[in-house]
């Protein structure tokens, strides 16, 4: 039953089922509420930067200021239909119920483009519905003509690219873009920004003209029914979501959110604080971003330059002439976080309702994230969008109606960004996302990676008719037929290094050498120590360790150059295309080394796709999975 044919039934149910505090008395009224828009509200909360000790309490003083309507854009850009109010507005026309069964049922119809410079672009709709429109003009003009200004001093294919994005994200349908440079992630998130404060700002300006409309009527009137269609709100008040992996990260979004606030009125409140808490510690030294070129791969620095703690969460409060950091989460319009820190506060607080009205979700370096643990950003999006358990001194008649037919999800704009695609990041654009509006993914076609010439690379298929026995056939077939022909060998069973892409087989294959392969082996995992590590690369490049065992992890987060390699084992398609590089020019470390010295193998099946796809080139990869 819709809240247009029967809105007293589906009101009081709604109140029936959201849980108040135990022991609270609250009494509904029709009455739109009476308190002062300028009441100075006090409140105690936890230090952001907590952990799971006691907590250390600040009291901050929280003003709710009467924000004047905006008087320096047009009234019909303000009011107008445009992409926000189809698609976040009380009632959208794209949230039918055919489109929620067909996105339920998976049922998309996919086409193909060239978007610019996105590139090859596979847009995918519901079943029966239509690709919304696409239009810059979305941007309010206040942020769009500083935006302009900004672009117009920056290379012109970055602009496009960003002009390109602006105009697909605009219609709010779910973007992804799983092959991102390094070169395109500061253009890409400060348009990200831009579209996250626009849609901040559009929210905000309706709430604030409806605030007038009831106030005007109240006055007009006493004893007259406050307007109806004021419908505006969501249960919580923050609408977006930014996950990263890193403090520094957030850093960077940091920078990109505030370069679009208008100056020179703006104030960030709590900035050295942030600024503080999110970079190094006084006196550190960057060793990665002060290290001359080429000493560390671009990518390395990239990820680990600056603050790279993984625990954290902030608040981000926009006004019209100010950015409030560390504000409490339910007085907050944007959340940055990692998904270790939201998962420690929704386990602690046992309540993720915060999370209950994201209305746009930014999951940025999901290359970083998959190697973290992908069990975080699982949970924190199995809690977005959902019911909330209290009320939080919501006022129901200016909660949006899919909001309380629990339809959020079908209306939330995803948007997720990485360097490279994996199975488990395809999965979360196939099953998770489930806009109405439809969703688009970016096409790359890979070339394949550059290696030292002469070496022999010898890949090895396994057969495998289903992914759930994947583990085991590999496992198998590794144990039984590829490990035993490399023992046989007197050149290939010492200074042999094993690279191992999953953990979990990590674990498996080492548990194995320990038990039954006779061998002398070495470690090198994401868990080892310093001095662990040192003695595990001495053991190997002198020879008394023959083997030396390498999880991608122990690779992704130190980056060793391990002397002493001759022969290479690739347990499987490293998931980073550079790592397969990198390991093969280790052996030219040492002098007098040939390729013909070198051996290489690579463990396949054809659910190994999206890591051939990088090491042997999208026409390669498809010539190997066929000969299979």
């Amino acid at each position: 039953m819709s809240l247009s044919q029967n809105p007293t039934t589906r009101l009081l149910t709604l109140l029936n089922v959201s849980a108040t505090k135990a022991g609270s008395k609250r009494k509904w009224t029709d009455e739109f509420p009476a308190e002062k828009l300028n009441k100075r509200k006090t409140a105690r909360f936890a230090d952001s930067s907590e952990a799971d000790s006691a907590p250390a309490v600040v009291e901050v003083v929280i003003e709710t200021p009467e924000e004047p309507m905006d008087t320096d854009e047009p009234e019909a850009e303000a009011d107008g239909e445009d992409a926000y109010e189809s698609h976040f507005g009380p009632t959208p026309s794209l949230l039918s119920e055919s489109s929620r069964a067909a996105v339920d049922r998976r049922a998309w119809a996919a086409s193909r483009k060239t978007y610019g410079k996105l590139g090859s672009v596979v847009e995918l709709v519901p079943e029966g519905s239509q690709a919304g429109p696409s239009s810059e003009s979305a941007i309010l003009e206040r942020l769009r003509t500083p935006f302009k200004k900004r672009q117009a001093k920056q290379p012109r294919d970055q602009t496009e690219l960003q002009d390109d994005l602006l105009s697909a994200i605009s219609s709010n349908r779910d973007a992804y873009l799983p092959s991102t440079s390094w070169e395109h992630k500061k253009p890409l998130r400060e348009a990200i920004s831009l579209h996250a404060i626009n849609h901040v700002t559009k929210k905000r300006r309706r709430v604030l003209k409806n605030n007038e409309r009831l106030a005007h009527a109240a006055k007009a009137d006493s004893s007259a029914s406050p307007p109806e269609d004021v419908q505006d709100q969501g249960f919580t008040r923050p609408s977006v979501l930014i996950l990263l992996p890193f403090r520094s990260s957030a850093l960077d979004w940091f920078t990109a959110l505030t370069s679009h606030t208008p100056a020179p009125a703006l104030q960030v409140e709590n900035q050295s604080r942030f600024l503080a808490e999110y970079g190094l510690s006084p006196g550190m030294v960057d060793k990665l971003a002060t290290a001359e070129p080429g000493v560390y791969p671009r990518d390395h620095v990239e990820t680990f330059k600056g603050n790279v703690d993984d625990n954290f969460r902030v608040g981000v409060k926009l006004t019209r002439k100010s950015v409030k950091m560390f504000s409490e989460f339910y007085g907050c319009d944007i959340i940055m976080a990692s998904p270790l820190g939201l998962r420690r506060s929704i386990e602690k607080e046992k309540s993720a309702d915060y999370l209950s009205s994201i209305e746009v979700l930014v999951v940025d370096q999901l290359e970083a994230l998959t190697m973290q643990n992908w069990e975080h950003v699982k949970f924190v999006l199995s809690h977005l969008n959902k019911l909330p358990k209290d009320s939080h001194n919501a006022d129901f008649s200016r909660i949006k109606p899919w909001y309380l037919d629990g339809h959020a999800e079908y209306l939330r704009q995803s948007i997720l960004l990485s360097t490279l695609e994996t199975p488990e990041t395809r999965s979360l654009f196939n099953t998770t996302l489930k806009n109405v509006a439809g969703k688009m993914r970016v096409e790359k076609r890979w070339t394949p990676v550059q290696v030292p010439e002469g070496i022999d690379q010898n890949l090895t298929h396994f057969d495998c008719s289903n992914p759930k026995d994947e583990a085991d056939k590999r496992f198998n077939y590794f144990t039984t037929q590829l490990l035993p022909l490399v023992l046989k060998s007197a050149v290939q069973s010492s200074n042999t290094a094993v690279f191992i892409p999953s953990s979990f087989d990590f674990i498996r294959v080492q548990n194995y050498f320990k038990k039954y392969s006779g061998v002398s082996f070495a470690v090198l995992s994401e868990y080892s120590t310093n001095q662990e590590i040192s003695r595990a690369r001495q053991a190997f490049f002198t020879g008394k360790k023959a083997f030396i065992l390498i999880s991608e992890r122990f690779h992704f987060y130190k980056r060793y150059k391990i002397r002493g390699i001759r022969n290479l084992i690739f347990y499987g398609p490293p998931e980073h295309p550079q790592f397969y590089t990198e390991l093969l020019s280790c052996p030219f470390l040492d002098e007098g080394v040939e390729a013909a010295d070198v051996t290489c193998r690579v463990l396949y099946s054809k659910y190994d796709w999206f890591r051939l796809e990088r090491i042997a080139g999208t026409e390669g990869a498809l010539e190997l999975i066929k000969a299979a």
